[in-house]
């Protein structure tokens, strides 16, 4: 395994280029490499150019390496190279590495070629097929091995289709019968060293396991693969615990990082493309092993690692993903059903999404149930005896699980009962297995929790209507499932009720014993007393509730919409960030495409709406025109720009525009007649005003009008006035609602004397300056004169707000906002240089 180099300290840029080569020159003559390597990448990150006399000199002082460094040399920058993360600087060190590399590729001896394919073996693929092939025969016939290193980057060229490799390799990958796995991966590592350590009888069985796995290249397993496969597995021991194993390890750091050329993505983020076919055939075997409650865990976590997103790439490997989704649809245990449905209510990658919709509707119909009832049939019960805790003995310790108010926590007891920090110890020794089960078990429950609620939040839409009794088992009384639903406002036989002390209770305190139906409440068409009614409640007996329900912003039909009849511009001209935009979007169940500076069309972002006939559109474009400047590296825009929301008929001919802007069309037959848009009023109040509230989600959280330190206006300061009039302009729906939540909340704050609620403002009094942080941005001014002031959140800010009860999760800006006045009412007591230099100018 390669240990990674610390970046080097860029040299001074005003060394000539006479005193560059002299120093690079006696680092030379001294034979110190490891030095020279830091000067050569240094100088490259450190924007000297020097024109081509300054890197002929630069390549003439390498030169002076004794001969038999020169491979150290070669290595050492390349090691080096591996870590740059600068596109420029990556591209000027790759260029030296070319011309260093090139005398061991030409050189017919198969001492340099052992040295060009070690190199080569640390890129995706290097060198054409024939020229690989080639230093490979050199070494076989010198009674040399070709290394498995080597091989692995061979097998990428062929998987890549790279330079004619398929003709010039394959011939010679059959002749080397190397194993069926690629080194550099964590989990492919840990196979090959587990199978090596075995008897030569056992090994050999699973070379033959591995080398099958590699034949996985359909979408799914014939009958005759599996056959063969089961066949395989039946002559192993303990198979199922090795896989499970190596499958945990999935997804991890490279173990040898690779280096990327000029326009290569981060490869060291993404599956090895060789390993990813075999990888696909262990996820099968895996489904074919007898029932273990590890495996559906270990599938579905497989599954969210191999959609992770890497810049530039997309989802690390769907084919993986939806090997997982076969495999976990294959198993017959409640587990597995329960892992099917969670990824069901969090993935958003449209082709994993369908295959698990495809296996709920396969189970759903082999149980005669609805889609509906199999996700809620499928959440298990972790172990809570009761809803929302379990309490595990491990001998005279124990563990309490308490998830009743969101938060997932654990507390530990010692022998003598007495509550303690951490594990104890006597249970790390004597209950290893038991400790791990419970360990797994809290972090499913965390897991499965998020998704329920992302399920639920999605049911105002969907209008479910429940039996009392069905409802009463799956929801209320569910050990998991009812910390969310005790947490809600029902309605009951259309009478509202919540739960409290012991039983559904109305706002008045009136209990509900029973009932016929029950369904979700929503504020819109709810009276006003009725919405702060039950807004007191909650708050009276400090209930946070999983999603804004109570607190539910409620979008109305305005008279400028009323006006535009057709569409609603409410939430035209901003400008988001593209990329959060797109995971939004996907997150809260609309479809959308990333744009890319290419000749292309793109729809609008959709979000179906079956149960209504409806579909909404939101018309976005990319925008700018500076490749690098305006987009990603692989040419994806940065920002876009904002347009109208429409509604059309479910089915009507999609529109289209250009990725460079331009305005949607209606793409249909020359013989057709396009499709209008339904006239707003005509839109069901629930559905207008839930597909607008995710647009205010999407503005309110991707504008780039958030960004405290965009104050300049971003490139080339063009979007100065739009920061300005976003960052401090009028309130949208969810920053009214945050509003009016500060209103009630702010008297009861220790910092009440100090602080107000002012229009758009929240007023803090500090003694070095009065602030006031807008309430949609987040962002300061501060007196005298509305200075800016820029302070940057930490990630975890939204968890900053010490013991200040909010009734709703979900908004992190507001837990933003409360933690910038918990921390400038004390002003004085601010150490962060960052921000201390600017209250005190």
């Amino acid at each position: 395994m390669s240990t990674p180099t610390p970046t080097p300290t860029p040299m001074p840029i005003s060394m000539s280029t006479d005193e560059l080569a002299e120093r690079m020159a006696e680092l030379a003559r001294r034979g110190d490499v490891e030095g020279l390597a830091d000067e050569v990448v240094a100088y490259t990150g450190a924007g000297n150019d020097h024109g081509r006399g300054g890197r002929g000199k630069m390549t003439n002082a390498l030169g002076l390496v004794a001969a038999g460094r020169g491979p150290d040399l070669l290595m050492a920058v390349l090691e080096r190279c591996c870590l740059v993360t600068d596109n420029e600087q990556r591209q000027a060190v790759n260029e030296l590495l070319e011309t260093l590399v090139k005398p061991y590729s030409t050189a017919e001896s198969p001492d340099s070629a052992e040295v060009a394919l070690a190199f080569a073996a640390r890129h995706t693929a290097y060198f054409g097929g024939a020229e690989q092939r080639h230093m490979a025969e050199l070494l076989l016939d010198a009674g040399r091995p070709v290394p498995l290193e080597v091989v692995a980057m061979m097998r990428r060229t062929v998987v890549h289709g790279y330079w004619g490799s398929v003709g010039a390799l394959e011939p010679l990958l059959k002749r080397l019968d190397a194993p069926a796995l690629n080194p550099g991966e964590a989990w492919a590592d840990r196979a090959l060293t587990d199978v090596g350590s075995l008897d030569p009888d056992e090994a050999a069985r699973w070379h033959a396991l591995f080398r099958h796995a590699a034949t996985a290249t359909s979408a799914k397993p014939s009958r005759k693969w599996e056959t063969a496969g089961r066949g395989l597995l039946d002559g192993l021991t303990e198979p199922g615990d090795r896989l499970r194993n190596w499958l945990t390890l999935v997804g991890r750091p490279r173990t040898v990082r690779l280096n990327r050329t000029q326009w290569e993505q981060d490869i060291n983020e993404s599956f090895d493309q060789y390993n990813a076919t075999t990888l696909r055939g262990l996820v099968w075997l895996a489904s074919f092993l007898p029932e273990h409650p590890e495996t559906p865990r270990v599938l579905g976590a497989l599954v969210e690692t191999a959609l992770r997103k890497v810049a530039g790439i997309g989802p690390r490997s769907p084919k993986i993903a939806n090997a997982g989704v076969y495999a976990l649809s294959r198993l017959p245990s409640e587990d597995a059903l329960a892992q099917i449905a969670r990824l069901a209510a969090r993935v958003t990658f449209k082709g994993t999404l369908k295959e698990l919709n495809a296996a709920l509707d396969a189970r759903a119909a082999a149980l005669g149930l609805s889609r509906d009832e199999v996700e809620e049939l499928a959440v298990p019960a972790y172990g809570l005896t009761e809803v929302g805790r379990r309490v595990e003995q491990f001998g005279g310790a124990s563990a309490t699980l308490d998830a009743t108010s969101g938060t997932v926590t654990v507390t530990w007891r010692n022998g003598a009962g007495k509550v303690v920090k951490s594990v104890p110890a006597s249970v790390r020794s004597e209950y290893p297995e038991q400790l791990a089960e419970f360990k797994a078990a809290v972090k499913d429950v965390e897991k499965m929790l998020s998704a329920q609620s992302d399920r639920l939040d999605r049911q105002f839409l969907g209008q479910r209507v429940w039996q009392f009794e069905a409802w009463r088992s799956r929801y209320l009384d569910h050990p998991l499932v009812g910390t969310l639903a005790r947490r809600l406002i029902w309605l009951v036989d259309d009478v509202p009720c919540g739960y409290g002390d012991g039983a559904l209770r109305t706002h008045e305190d009136k209990e509900i014993a029973a009932g016929e139906s029950v369904r979700l409440w929503h504020p819109i068409g709810r009276e006003v007393d009725e919405v702060l009614a039950w807004r007191g409640w909650l708050e009276a007996r400090r209930i946070t509730q999983p999603f804004k329900q109570a607190h539910r912003e409620v979008y109305l039909l305005t008279a400028a919409e009323e006006n535009t009849r057709l569409y609603s511009n409410r939430y035209a001209a901003h400008i988001l960030r593209q990329h959060q935009f797109h995971a939004l979007a996907a997150a809260r169940g609309w479809r959308n495409r990333l744009r890319l500076m290419v000749d292309d069309a793109y729809e609008p972002a959709t979000r179906e709406l079956p149960q209504w006939g409806l579909r909404a559109e939101f018309w976005i474009e990319g925008i700018g025109d500076d490749w690098g400047a305006d987009t990603t590296e692989s040419g994806a825009y940065l920002r876009l720009a904002t347009d109208q929301v429409r509604f059309y008929p479910i089915n009507a001919p999609e529109h289209y525009a250009h990725a460079t802007g331009g305005g949607y069309e209606q793409w249909v037959h020359q013989d057709a007649q396009p499709t209008e848009p339904v006239p707003l009023a005509e839109v069901p109040p629930l559905v207008l005003s839930e597909v607008l509230r995710d647009v205010d989600l999407f503005v309110g959280v991707g504008s780039v009008g958030n960004d405290p330190t965009w104050q300049d206006g971003g490139p080339d300061g063009r979007f100065r006035e739009y920061w300005a009039s976003y960052s401090f302009g009028e309130l949208s729906g969810t920053a009214q609602t945050r509003r009016e939540m500060l209103e009630r909340l702010v008297p009861r704050l220790a910092i009440a004397e100090r602080a107000k609620v002012d229009g758009r403002f929240l007023v803090v009094r500090g003694d070095l300056r009065t602030y006031k942080i807008h309430l949609g941005s987040g962002n300061i001014l501060m007196s005298p004169n509305d200075q800016y002031l820029c302070i940057v959140p930490k990630q975890s800010a939204g968890s900053s707000t010490g013991d200040v009860f909010l009734p709703f999760e979900g908004d992190r800006v507001l837990a933003v906002i409360l933690s910038k006045a918990l921390m400038l009412s004390r002003d004085t007591q601010i150490t962060d240089p960052t921000i201390t230099q600017q209250l005190r100018r």
